[in-house]
This record gives C-alpha cells, structure tokens and sequence, in this order.
C-alpha cells in the first residue's frame, strides 16, 4: 500500500483477497475509456503502460472512491516474447485529487519499492517461507531483514544476495560494516 498523503492511499488489490478482486474486475472496464499512456524502452523490453480510471461509491473496502486498471504490454528485445498483465489498484483519492498522470508516477514508485526491498525479501531472504508465525517474532525479523538490506545498500552493493553470500563466509564482517569491531 502506498500512502500519498496523510490520509490518502493507493491499494494493489491482489487476487489473495477474492471478494474484492472480483468487485473491481467486474467493473465495466471495456466502456471506460483510456486515461493515460507511457511507453518506455529499457531494460532489454519494450514496455506500454495503460490506464484507466473509475469512480465509484460501491466497493467494500475503507475509504475507496477510484479503481484502477494497469495494462502492461512487455515485449523482450531479445527474444520477441510478448507477455500482459493486468493489474488492479484502489485508491481513497478523489478524481479532483489527482490526475491519471500523477496516479501512474505513484504507483510505478511503489513497484520500485516493491523492487527493491519486498522482492529482495521474498527472493533472497525467502522470507515467505518462513516458520516464524507468532507474536512479534514476524515484524522482528522483518526489521532485520530489512536492516541488512539498508546497510547493503549504504554501503554501495546493488546484489543483495552476492552481498549477502559474500558477508556469510566472514563472521566479522558484518560486525565491521556496522562499526561493531
């Protein structure tokens, strides 16, 4: 979830919650026309973005007054494979409060965060396959994933997991890069 104000936010809506996913997939999406349109080269593809905008007053969820429709469009250079996706957000902003152009900039901003931190959490801590389950033990160990992620990256390495492998054979140097020894 991003927060773009104080009181304001933008909600990925996953397929891990059904009754929601299926209230902003049955929206009539097809009728509504086209809001704003990116198309980017880089990183080996070819990449158009679309979006699409609703109103509405009906969806269950907390303070929701927009739902979002992103179609990407990614064509690998190398290979010509073309892969969609479509991707679904809500949002508690009013269609006063920002612009589709704005709501695009905002939401590719927290897939960079989801880039560089969840995904580095998931992929090379596994953090999803975790046995830690109770108490306050899963927000812990979040916070020290995510201290050697930041400490990672102060420190100029932009492959979390080399970093890591490379810290593992030493036990001092995790200790030196924190200014321990």
């Amino acid at each position: 979830m991003v927060r773009t104000s104080a009181d304001d936010y933008l909600a990925i809506v996953k397929k891990n919650h059904p009754g929601l996913y299926a209230q902003v997939t049955k929206l009539p999406w097809a009728e509504i026309p086209l809001d704003h349109r990116t198309r980017d080269r880089a990183h080996h593809r070819d990449e158009i973005r679309r979006i699409k905008v609703v109103a509405f007053h009906h969806l269950g969820y907390p303070g929701a007054r927009q739902a979002i429709q992103i179609v990407r469009w990614r064509r690998e250079l190398s290979t010509g494979k073309l892969t969609t996706e479509r991707v679904y957000v809500i949002t508690s902003l009013d269609v006063f409060d920002a612009t589709p152009a704005q709501l695009a900039t905002w939401i590719r901003g927290h897939w960079g965060i989801e880039n560089r931190l969840h995904h580095v959490r998931d992929r090379t801590f596994c953090e999803d396959d975790s046995k830690v389950r109770t108490g306050h033990l899963p927000r812990t160990m979040a916070g020290l994933r995510n201290l050697a992620i930041s400490v990672f990256r102060q420190n100029g390495e932009t492959n979390i997991a080399a970093a890591l492998r490379r810290t593992s054979r030493d036990y001092h140097r995790p200790l030196s890069t924190l200014g321990l020894t």
